[in-house]
């Protein structure tokens, strides 16, 4: 079973799940500055308190808030636990008065974010990635 809270996890742990995405290597020391300029961070864990995943709104608070690294361990997933993240991350930016939630999908993965309420932005639509 996974149990949301929105205390964000240690810098160590997010550090070893991000680690595990392939996406490169970041120290504690920088994923804990990322940690404290988030506006709203959601933690997984199962049922002995591990790091299952987690995921982290940035906003102005008044405009646009962004998913960014939404992550769910390897061996945890199949089971919810990125749709139950995703979704809380959602309710509390709109609990929060920000409507506009945004996000770029991991390649392979926007079928997920389709399944759960987003929609790609058209090919002729706004947003640029830097290359």
């Amino acid at each position: 079973m996974v149990h949301l809270t929105m205390t964000p996890p240690t810098a160590e742990e997010f550090a070893a799940l991000y680690a595990s995405t392939g996406w490169g290597e970041r120290s504690a020391q920088e994923l804990a500055a990322a940690l404290a300029g988030s506006w709203v961070v959601c933690s997984a864990r199962d049922d002995a308190g591990a790091l299952v995943g987690m995921g982290r709104l940035i906003s102005d608070g008044v405009l646009h808030a962004f998913v960014t690294e939404l992550i769910v361990a390897t061996d945890a997933r199949g089971n919810g636990a990125g749709a139950l993240i995703l979704e809380a991350l959602v309710q509390e930016s709109r609990r929060r008065g920000v409507e506009d939630v945004q996000l770029f999908a991991a390649r392979g993965r926007t079928a997920f974010y389709e399944r759960n309420g987003f929609t790609p932005r058209p090919a002729d639509g706004p947003g640029m990635d830097l290359a």
